[in-house]
């Protein structure tokens, strides 16, 4: 692998974004990977025996723990990796699915983005390195299938999935006016009066509008990301280190676009976007991410399993990618979402903030940032909105990691996945008509 993916290993989720990193190498391996069928971790045998054998051990930090195939064990291992805090379900039993399987969505079929042969479901599955998938459909589950690194009581990482737990939790005290969208964030946050984060908006965060100074060459060791990785990190620092200690104090740190770009003229898809973000839910509400998550949404609606979030090395959580999750759990959210945030007679999410999320952001915003299989969409409260005849939005991570929701086939499907390559791009073309085609199956089947 490359020197640049092992850096992967050693900073890794530590960090934050450094699952991200993975995505500069897309071009330069897009073809050579092993298959998901050979890549699967029980058939390599990762960390199997007592002791596992050394080449088939993965540890942090003297292994690339999240390189391929690594990564495929890995996703579902993060807290023997790095330190994290609970996300509670509480004390209560848990709401129970209604399941209606459907044997017949294997053999939808449907044409890739720009592709020139017919792929079934099932073959797409395989494709894209799925380690978990659920759909609901009408709110039962018609299909439900593990691979990989995953059974039903597994948690997978959900990478930048967290960014729309965390957004929602935003335009929940929004709805509810505990936080107002129009303020500056210096208002609420006075330590980031300094930084470029201090004269944008609330809202101009949630929908990462912002303009700032963050560069993401890898290729440089001075740049920006590693900057960020270095602070989030919660393992001891070389000798000598004396950069930020931990999220906040890295956003501080962060300067004005060197190109003159203001606060609200183009999207860009920052990662520091969501950890302001978390400090600003964090200030309002006087808890920290996890517990204001567990407080008001994973102890509400029945969860299985608690979740957890990784942390800094002040215990801050990782608001823009630090949570792992069952898949069912996922599949409880997104059902939420999906009912204008109603949940078994309970209202887990104001109304209000659902129809935000749904209305989507600014089209020649996002148009700007150029995603040519996202053409048309938009960015709003850290979710992804598609701007379809359908309607559907989506919660969206690095490796294959989706809450696609449907409004007007009634239909939430939530991936778990571990593709070699972090960039989305590389699944869309297979993943965004597959969607599409089960939605379209699971309407005639009405």
């Amino acid at each position: 692998m490359s020197s640049t993916i092992s850096k992967v290993g050693a900073l890794a989720l530590g960090g934050l974004v450094g699952l991200s990193l993975l995505a500069q190498d897309a071009h330069a391996q897009a073809t050579g990977f092993p298959s998901a069928q050979e890549s699967d971790p029980a058939a390599i045998g990762w960390m199997e025996g007592f002791p596992p054998p050394p080449e088939l051990r993965i540890t942090n930090p003297d292994s690339v723990f999240f390189s391929f195939p690594r990564l495929r064990w890995s996703v579902c291992h993060l807290r023997e990796f790095l330190p994290t805090e609970q996300v509670s379900r509480g004390l209560g039993a848990p709401i129970p699915f209604e399941y209606a399987l459907d044997d017949g969505i294997d053999a939808v079929t449907f044409m890739p983005l720009r592709g020139e042969e017919e792929m079934t479901w099932e073959e797409s599955l395989y494709a894209n390195y799925t380690d978990g998938m659920l759909i609901l459909h009408q709110g039962r589950i018609v299909y439900e299938r593990y691979f990989g690194c995953m059974d039903e009581a597994a948690q997978h990482a959900a990478m930048s999935m967290t960014k729309s737990f965390t957004g929602t939790l935003a335009e929940m005290l929004v709805a509810e006016g505990t936080l107002d969208d129009t303020a500056l964030v210096s208002e609420i946050i006075p330590e980031l009066e300094v930084s470029a984060f201090g004269s944008a908006t609330v809202r101009q965060v949630m929908d990462m509008t912002t303009a700032f100074e963050f560069s993401e060459d890898y290729g440089d060791p001075n740049a920006a990301i590693w900057v960020y990785n270095a602070a989030a990190s919660p393992f001891p620092r070389d000798e000598g280190y004396d950069g930020p200690n931990g999220y906040f104090e890295f956003l501080q740190t962060v300067g004005p676009d060197p190109e003159g770009i203001q606060h609200g003229e183009e999207f860009h898809y920052r990662t520091p976007n969501s950890d302001v973000l978390g400090w600003i839910v964090s200030r309002v509400s006087g808890m920290e991410v996890t517990e204001l998550l567990s407080d008001r949404i994973w102890s509400r609606m029945g969860a299985e399993q608690d979740a957890y979030m990784t942390v800094d090395g002040l215990g801050t959580p990782f608001a823009g990618g630090g949570l792992s999750a069952g898949l069912r759990d996922l599949g409880r959210f997104g059902q939420i979402m999906l009912n204008g945030g109603e949940w078994h007679g309970e209202q887990i999410v104001p109304e209000a903030a659902v129809e935000s999320i749904r209305a989507g952001g600014n089209l020649d915003d996002f148009a700007a940032a150029g995603y040519a299989d996202l053409a048309g969409g938009s960015y709003r409260g850290q979710w992804w909105i598609f701007n379809n005849d359908h309607g559907a939005f989506a919660a969206r991570g690095v490796h294959g990691q989706t809450i696609y929701i449907d409004p007007t086939a009634e239909m939430v499907i939530v991936r778990f996945s571990s593709f070699p390559i972090a960039f989305n791009s590389r699944i869309d073309p297979t993943s965004l008509p597959a969607y599409q085609a089960v939605a379209e199956y699971l309407m005639e089947q009405d």
